[in-house]
């Protein structure tokens, strides 16, 4: 067999592999199953109504929240010149490194009834009953996306101002525009296609949520689907409802590739004429007080707060953790994030590589699927892996192969690889056009094979790409949660579930060690991305 066909044969079979779960998910529909019909129509009549209403409506609070505090430290950082505004530059990235759950039980354990601010209060000023409101709500939820999920928003505002908005507003200046005129005038416009992508990527990030939702007792589409699978025991049932949160991830899809298409034809019309000239506005008093508490805010609320909320815990009764269990969850965890990054990046250069010296439509039809995953929830991938084995397993209940899915690694890196491809895509693509078409031309002319090729042409200038899509997937898959909780082989907790467990069962301060885990772990992309911000 020739290379080429070696290579389209598993481009093929990769196909084949990325498509299933979302396929299984919406051929659940051609499966007429009157006790799963039943069960929806008895669903539709009582819960799914309620899981539209609040899933709707988070969204449309968690929307409007990451609009303004992102696009608000955005334009801070940007447009203006400040007393601290170099640092607000890369800690606004902080939040990032802390999972949304992480924050849930942070702020639940410090601000809950028995907590110790409550405690504290009640005792110091002889208050009775709740000092606070309960936080375990949607609102609750709402507060915690919002600071968690701000950095999407943050990340591309600022790229969008950064690329014209200080030219145009010192245009507007010297045209006698008011600092308000330009601001809404001239800035906000600008940084509209920006927001608008971020505040999409952060709304499916929402829907995929299950931790938050789960914990919280908020009944979202997401928690709907482990009912129907879990508590009702019917697949076709969750497989029907996830096609539902499939549909409206596949239209926010569609709204932030719009979005990003706008953003590139903004960027590149009119070039960069007069780059370097304008300097940010600079602020004094009460404006530079405003603008400082628009980076301290978002920092504080998603990153220092919850990371001491989770050290008091832990510094308090430090010897009676779970040390030798937490060395066994550390391990599960690095090597299930080691073993995905591995083959991830493997398989994207295999997939950015022949896209590089084939364009054809079957190429071009798996780098696009391959880039899907990562907008896919969780939940809708545990339904569509676990559905093709149920029928295998009715069909054919000796064969080995639902044991492999099931009862080994296999299933849940093969749910990491459909989850977490497009990351390691992203960065091979990136890396493969800075390499000049001109290297591979020159290296046939010498006789080099398309092995070689990659090898010593490829191969060590895509080094520091891989290394980075390495790193990002094994951090995607030591924070992953849905996934890893149904379809972890037997005795392999990772730190991300038992940080769930621990906080389900109220040990939130056993909860803490995993959870700073996390934390620890997350921070490595986001230095690598504030020294990649500060190098433009």
């Amino acid at each position: 067999m020739s290379l080429a066909r070696l290579q389209e044969v598993l481009l093929l079979v990769l196909a084949a592999l990325i498509v299933l779960p979302v396929a299984a998910v919406v051929g659940s529909w051609l499966q007429w199953d009157p006790h799963s019909a039943g069960i929806l129509r008895e669903m539709a009549a009582t819960v799914l109504p309620g899981y539209t209403v609040t899933s709707l409506g988070l969204c449309i609070a968690v929307g409007v929240g990451v609009a303004v505090v992102g696009t608000a430290s955005a334009a801070a950082v940007t447009l203006f010149d400040f007393p601290g505004r170099r640092f607000f530059e890369w800690a606004l990235l902080l939040p990032l490194a802390v999972p949304s759950y992480v924050v849930a039980y942070a702020y639940t354990d410090f601000l809950q009834f028995s907590g110790p601010l409550q405690t504290w209060l009640r005792a110091t000023f002889g208050l009775e009953g709740r000092v606070f409101p309960e936080i375990r709500n949607v609102a609750g939820a709402t507060v915690v996306f919002v600071f968690t999920l701000y950095p999407y928003v943050y990340l591309l505002a600022r790229a969008a101002l950064a690329e014209r908005a200080t030219q145009l507003m010192e245009a507007a200046r010297l045209l006698g525009a008011p600092l308000r005129a330009r601001m809404l005038r001239v800035a906000l416009p600008l940084a509209r296609p920006a927001v608008a992508a971020g505040v999409a990527l952060a709304l499916m990030e929402t829907l995929a949520d299950f931790g938050v939702a789960s914990y919280f007792g908020v009944q979202t589409f997401s928690t709907g689907i482990y009912k129907a699978w879990l508590a009702m025991d019917n697949r076709i049932a969750a497989a029907q409802l996830a096609t539902s949160l499939l549909a409206v991830v596949v239209v926010l899809l569609a709204l932030e590739h719009r979005a990003q298409r706008r953003m590139r034809f903004a960027a590149t019309r009119g070039g960069r004429a007069g780059s370097g000239e304008a300097q940010p506005v600079p602020l004094a008093g009460r404006r530079a007080a405003l603008a400082i508490a628009a980076g301290s805010l978002p920092v504080l609320m998603g990153f220092v707060l919850p990371v001491l909320f989770m050290l008091r815990p832990l510094l308090a009764d430090w010897t009676a953790l779970p040390w030798d269990r937490f060395l066994q969850w550390a391990g599960n965890s690095v090597r299930l994030g080691g073993i995905s990054a591995v083959l991830a990046v493997a398989i994207a250069m295999l997939l950015a590589s022949s896209l590089r010296r084939s364009s054809d439509a079957v190429t071009r039809t798996v780098v696009r699927l391959a880039g899907l995953g990562y907008a896919i929830p969780g939940a809708v991938i545990v339904v569509g892996l676990l559905l093709p084995v149920g029928w295998l397993q009715q069909v054919a209940p000796d064969t080995p192969t639902v044991y492999w899915v099931t009862g080994t690694a296999l299933g849940i890196v093969w749910a990491y690889l459909v989850r977490f491809m497009s990351v390691a895509l992203q960065s091979m693509q990136s890396g493969y056009a800075r390499i000049p078409a001109s290297f591979d031309d020159s290296a046939r002319m010498l006789g080099t094979g398309p092995l070689a090729l990659l090898a010593r042409v490829h191969w060590p200038l895509l080094r520091r790409s891989a290394a980075a899509a390495a790193l990002l997937v094994f951090v995607d898959v030591m924070k992953e949660l849905p996934a890893t909780l149904l379809l972890r082989p037997f005795n392999s907790d990772t730190l991300a579930v038992v940080a769930y467990q621990l906080a389900r069962d109220e040990r939130l301060g056993e909860a803490a060690l995993p959870s700073l885990a996390l934390v620890l772990v997350g921070l490595l992309p986001v230095v690598l991305l504030s020294r990649a911000l500060r190098a433009r």
